[in-house]
């Protein structure tokens, strides 16, 4: 059971405000706007003046990013601007040859599709695989050939909200030599996550979503054993081995997973995501991951009860992440989000209907009153 009081201190929201929209962008937590403050007044009245303290930060903030995903190392942490910039930093960077395959679904964000369509260019084709079956991953596994250099997978569908066995895709590229992608973004700081378990070469997310908290940081995993392998497009003080010796004329990339990191580091971005994760720390993603199935479920059985309404999310708890998107029968959506937002109900227009993506600190009785109003729209 999470502690009530840690949820009313740390989200003072409007009680008329609905939000249920943590799929797209999700509001802070009470510690990290008070991080922002205090660092914004650091620099106001001392600028640059305590720079190593700054820097002991980033040092912590890569570690909680590490224990949140399972990495084997710190080393294997890069802190880039946001999830399509390590995807480009992927697909830029594979030494592709003529006839090379890249296996997605078809349900994919642009951000996991447009990186590897811009590829074709080096004789690269993209296969999207449909994934709303009974058993996707099998079907994304026959999909690949000997001709398939990369598997990128979001680990949740961002419009379905389906969750996919990562485990048994990452098995199945780790045994047949072509790299795991996935583009965590709907899972990190949603439901536990493991980078070794499903043997992923590479994983990244931005900080917006379900880390609660800012735009324009995020994480990108690279695993150490193809860190190498990716051929580097972008360059500066900051990729280098000897970082900040700035007299040194001869340089190397860094032997660790900074070497994506080509400039000076976001640390506004870094004092504000390392805030928001100190929260999972202390509630543990286990209990979050609970609290948010348990509101994905409650709301999937109300809207069961509701005629007219067909769901779009698979059921199956196992499939489940906190997205709830649905179809409302001989309705416009996009009139029923227009008018479920002018009512401070706030959610999404996607994959041709409405979702919902509440998190653990929502409140039921918030989740009552939203699917109330919806019924009185109906």
């Amino acid at each position: 059971m999470i502690n009530q009081s840690l949820i009313e201190r740390e989200f003072p929201q409007d009680e008329e405000l609905i939000y249920l929209n943590h799929a797209a962008v999700s509001p802070w937590p009470n510690r990290t706007s008070e991080a922002i403050r205090h660092f914004a007044d650091e620099n106001r009245f001392t600028g640059a003046e305590n720079y190593k303290k700054w820097s002991a930060k980033e040092i912590t903030l890569r570690e909680q990013l590490r224990s949140m995903i399972n990495a084997p190392s710190v080393n294997d942490i890069a802190l880039l601007k946001n999830t399509s910039e390590a995807l480009s930093v992927g697909a830029c960077g594979i030494a592709w040859k003529d006839g090379d395959n890249v296996v997605i679904t078809n349900d994919e964000f642009p951000s996991n599709r447009f990186p590897w369509e811009a590829q074709r260019e080096h004789g690269v084709s993209l296969n999207q695989v449909p994934v709303q079956l009974d058993e996707p991953e099998d079907a994304l596994i026959s999909a690949c050939d000997k001709h398939t250099r990369v598997m990128s997978i979001s680990s949740v569908q961002y419009g379905s909200g389906l969750k996919l066995d990562l485990d048994k895709l990452g098995s199945h590229c780790r045994k047949n030599n072509i790299l795991f992608c996935v583009d965590a973004i709907q899972s990190i700081g949603c439901h536990q996550f493991d980078v070794q378990s499903m043997q992923a070469d590479f994983v990244m997310a931005d900080a917006h979503k379900w880390m609660l908290g800012p735009e324009g940081i995020a994480l990108f995993y690279c695993r150490a054993e193809v860190q190498d392998q990716l051929k580097l497009h972008q360059f500066g003080w900051h990729m280098v081995q000897h970082a900040g010796d700035y007299d040194k004329k001869d340089w190397q990339e860094a032997n660790n997973a900074r070497r994506f990191e080509c400039g000076s580091p976001n640390m506004l971005g870094t004092y504000a995501l390392s805030a928001s994760l100190s929260l999972f720390e202390e509630i543990g993603i286990e209990n979050i991951e609970t609290e948010i199935i348990e509101k994905t479920l409650r709301i999937i059985s109300q809207l069961n009860d509701i005629k007219g309404i067909k769901l779009i999310t698979n059921q199956n708890q196992d499939k489940l992440a906190g997205i709830v998107t649905f179809n409302i029968e001989n309705a416009d959506h996009k009139v029923v989000h227009a008018k479920l937002m002018k009512n401070r109900v706030i959610c999404a227009h996607r994959f041709g209907g409405i979702r919902f993506s509440p998190h653990f600190y929502t409140p039921n009785s918030k989740l009552d009153k939203a699917i109330k109003f919806l019924t009185s729209l109906i």
